[in-house]
């Protein structure tokens, strides 16, 4: 096994394989980085095809994310940009979407492909399932689609939930808040799935505290830090330096699309990592100095 797996964290990252030539042959995406790829060389599981690529394989390199869904992102539009020999598909098979904040006649969040029209979108976010479903359980603690008027049974399921049209505002500000990842809205809502969940598994309705224990997860997804792609199409160039090694991460049109490493004295370096938005500063930061450990086994 390559000393340098050591090295990578058991953290969520992306981690590339090259070839003793350089040439990338592999990109690919984990919950617990060192465990991924220490697997190449244990047990190939349902991958045998991959048996011939791992006796090929010079060198590992790593990024890691603060998420998994930062790593899944990272990993679709790396391989969006640029797919190597070895992997399949160009990008990742979850689909991309966003939610869409109506607070006007049909109040209530919405599941979107695509952003169209003037009302708020939050995103994007992989995986169509995951959206839906974080959406279930903002609706379930901020019940934004019962303060309708003039529907008659959403009226009525406002009034059970004891909540009407003049509450309108204040959920969507409410919902607002956690869809921006405020901690304070994100632990209110969270918590309180989790008591209907430890309610419902204590009166033995166990199907439905899955369900909500299903809506707990998705919004950790939609919630977890994730600057790797944007809503807005922004570009920057994101750059981080530690001995002797310069990384480098490329956003264009709102997509964290290119990543490359290289040698560079420490004037370059600093005058680079200088010039990285501060979004992005400890981020580049730490893959420099992960970049540096592995080149140095």
């Amino acid at each position: 096994m390559i000393r340098s797996v050591r090295e990578l964290p058991t953290g969520p990252g992306v981690y590339r394989f090259r070839d003793a030539t350089g040439k990338v042959l592999y990109v690919g995406r984990a919950r617990n980085l060192r465990r991924r790829v220490q697997s190449y060389w244990v047990n190939l599981g349902d991958r045998p095809h991959l048996a011939r690529m791992v006796r090929r394989i010079a060198r590992v390199e790593g990024v890691w994310c603060d998420s998994e869904h930062e790593a899944a992102w990272l990993e679709r539009n790396l391989l969006e940009h640029f797919k190597p020999r070895w992997n399949r598909v160009e990008g990742g098979a979850e689909v991309v979407g966003y939610i869409r904040l109506d607070s006007g006649t049909r109040p209530g969040l919405r599941f979107e492909h695509i952003v169209a029209g003037n009302a708020p979108h939050f995103g994007p976010y992989l995986g169509g399932l995951r959206i839906r479903q974080a959406i279930s359980g903002l609706h379930r603690v901020l019940p934004l689609q019962y303060t309708v008027e003039g529907d008659g049974s959403a009226e009525e399921f406002g009034r059970l939930f004891g909540i009407g049209p003049k509450d309108r505002d204040a959920l969507a500000r409410a919902a607002i808040a956690v869809l921006e990842r405020d901690p304070a809205a994100v632990g209110t809502v969270r918590d309180e799935l989790v008591r209907r969940r430890d309610r419902a598994a204590g009166e033995l309705r166990y199907e439905f505290a899955a369900k909500v224990q299903g809506e707990i997860e998705a919004l950790d997804w939609i919630v977890a830090e994730q600057k790797v792609s944007w809503l807005e199409p922004r570009d920057a160039d994101v750059y981080g330096w530690a001995s002797g090694v310069l990384v480098r991460f490329e956003v264009r049109g709102g997509r964290m699309c290119r990543w490359t490493q290289r040698a560079a004295g420490a004037a370059t370096g600093r005058e680079r990592a200088a010039e990285t938005p501060e979004l992005w500063r400890e981020f580049a930061q730490r893959n420099a100095e992960l970049a540096a450990r592995m080149l140095k086994e």
